[in-house]
């Protein structure tokens, strides 16, 4: 018996819409990693992307755990010398664009070159309760109910 591998014809990629209202964001984006990499199929080839579209709306409203609102820190490069900047979360988080936590975390999370690229272009998140995404029928998944731990509201 050979190992399977997936071809780009059998891939099926299935549409999934995941609130975030309360969820903690490392359990969030882990979950949301696996659905985009195609781990959860048992058709699952590495070299492949076959993960799911995923759509996460209130990603505003995503919770910290800990002390990490206060201390844990983004940093990033302007591109000149001497350019390292530095952002705490829970300025972010609570920004103008709270969404960016989620999509960090979940970047962080995928394998870095040009398939884990690919594979981040097939995440949408929006920091409201309104999504773009409707004409394709996403499939709700209640990532509540996966574990207590999951959410702390």
């Amino acid at each position: 018996m050979s190992t399977y591998s997936a071809k780009a014809s059998e891939i099926k990629k299935d549409w999934v819409l995941i609130d975030g209202d309360g969820l903690v964001v490392g359990r969030l984006a882990s979950l949301i990693a696996t659905r985009l990499r195609g781990k959860h199929k048992a058709s699952y080839t590495p070299h492949m992307d076959c993960g799911d579209n995923v759509v996460v709306v209130n990603a505003g409203k995503v919770v910290l755990t800990g002390d990490k609102e206060k201390n844990k820190i983004f940093y990033y490069h302007t591109g000149y010398p001497g350019g390292i900047k530095e952002r705490v979360v829970g300025k972010i988080l609570h920004g103008k664009h709270p969404e960016r936590v989620v999509e960090k975390a979940v970047e962080r999370m995928l394998p870095r070159g040009p398939l884990g690229r690919r594979q981040l272009g097939h995440l949408y998140v929006y920091a409201g309760p309104e999504h773009k995404h409707a004409a394709q029928q996403p499939q709700t998944l209640d990532v509540k109910s996966l574990n207590a731990k999951n959410s702390r509201r």
